[in-house]
């Protein structure tokens, strides 16, 4: 197992966590806005990690052309669990195809800057930490709306 197998693996943990607390909060919690966070909501905040996930993994680095998640459709947290295994698809076939050269150029065209180039290494990383920036946020939302969180980091002790 290569590494980015193993260190997405402890994402999808944390994340694991994270779907735990969504589920004893109560519902309406999930999709209330909460004021000054930039996404509005856990549900908003977790369809932009989606659409991180999906722009630079399945878009640019797997050349899809798949449309992003719009968090309206999105009613329940079991239906958020789904789009999550979606993207977990696509990271498969990241690491599957990327895995053993994590250095070498990926150059796509995007609409809006033309040709871009990166390596597997920083979209790999860019995801992840874009995932968990956004879980912090996730985490002060809860606690923000009177859900106190468990400890959602990759060092629970």
């Amino acid at each position: 197992m290569n590494i980015f197998n193993q260190q997405y693996e402890k994402v999808k943990e944390a994340r694991g966590v994270l779907f735990d607390f969504f589920e004893s909060i109560p519902v309406a919690d999930y999709t209330k806005e909460v004021v000054h966070f930039g996404m509005g909501s856990i549900r908003n905040t977790q369809a932009h990690i989606i659409n991180c996930y999906l722009h630079w993994i399945a878009n640019f680095a797997l050349q899809r052309a798949l449309p992003y998640l719009q968090s309206e459709k999105v009613s329940s947290i079991d239906q958020m669990k789904i789009e999550f295994k979606n993207i977990d698809q696509y990271m498969d076939e990241f690491i599957k195809t990327y895995g053993d050269d994590v250095n070498s150029p990926i150059i796509h065209v995007l609409d809006k800057k033309g040709e871009v180039s990166s390596t597997p290494l920083i979209l790999f990383t860019h995801v992840i930490t874009h995932e968990f920036h956004h879980k912090g946020q996730m985490v002060s939302m809860g606690r923000i709306l009177g859900n106190p969180p468990p400890d959602t980091d990759l060092l629970r002790v």
